[in-house]
């Protein structure tokens, strides 16, 4: 075999191990209940004794079936998420599960999951949910969801559910393909950092003046999660 050749291989094996690697990894025994008291520091949780295991480790009373109070909020949404924090039986088992209320005309507003792919089903009510793909296009793909339709944000992209409806509540169920899928809300990190962002740095990004900024930065910005 030729060297170009030898090269060509290892450049698509180093691509295919990249691919392997873009999500959480593959769980090497049955289970890896999350040790959340060790003092050891790894990029998950130690395993806690198997012979310690029970049940009760893959189990959470988490009422996902009863509403949350959204009247607080002041995007009109909660995110209740079951993570491996929330349920240690998910260390290592590369997915969590989110119950997001709307309260009319409350969203979820723009963000990201950089560690997941979310895929999210209406369980009551109405939803305007899209995501946008990543420069240079920029592309919105958006749909209106009703009870019963399901809609896929890839990992990564900014994405967003409304509830158009001006007098009833909505109720969605997400999946996520990681136990700790992350969130970064647009608003709150561009505008709620701490310390802030250079308001002259904002200014030139958004075009605007440095006044609207500081404005901007003036408010309260809250987390919607539960």
């Amino acid at each position: 075999m030729a060297p170009s050749y030898y090269f060509l291989l290892a450049v698509l094996l180093a691509l295919v191990a990249c691919l392997g690697n873009a999500s959480d990894p593959s769980p090497l025994q049955d289970f890896c209940v999350a040790d959340k008291h060790s003092p050891v520091k790894v990029n998950g949780f130690v395993c806690k004794d198997p012979m310690a295991v029970n049940a009760d480790d893959f189990f959470k009373a988490a009422n996902l079936d009863k509403p949350k109070n959204t009247k607080d909020s002041k995007v009109g949404s909660i995110v209740t998420l079951i993570n491996a924090m929330e349920l240690p039986g998910l260390n290592t088992l590369g997915i969590s599960l989110a119950r997001i209320d709307y309260a009319p005309l409350g969203e979820n507003p723009p963000h990201t999951h950089p560690r997941a792919t979310e895929i999210l089903t209406v369980l009551e009510g109405t939803l305007y949910v899209g995501f946008v793909t990543s420069n240079p296009n920029n592309t919105l793909f958006a749909k209106v969801l009703n009870k019963g339709d399901v809609f896929v944000f890839p990992q990564g992209l900014i994405h967003f559910q409304f509830n158009p409806i001006h007098d009833k509540p909505a109720v969605a169920l997400a999946g996520l393909s990681s136990q700790n899928p992350g969130a970064i809300t647009i608003a709150n990190a561009v505008f709620g950092s701490k310390p802030p962002i250079s308001d002259d740095v904002l200014a030139k990004a958004f075009q605007v003046e440095k006044g609207t900024i500081d404005w901007l930065q003036a408010q309260f910005w809250q987390d919607n999660h539960n």
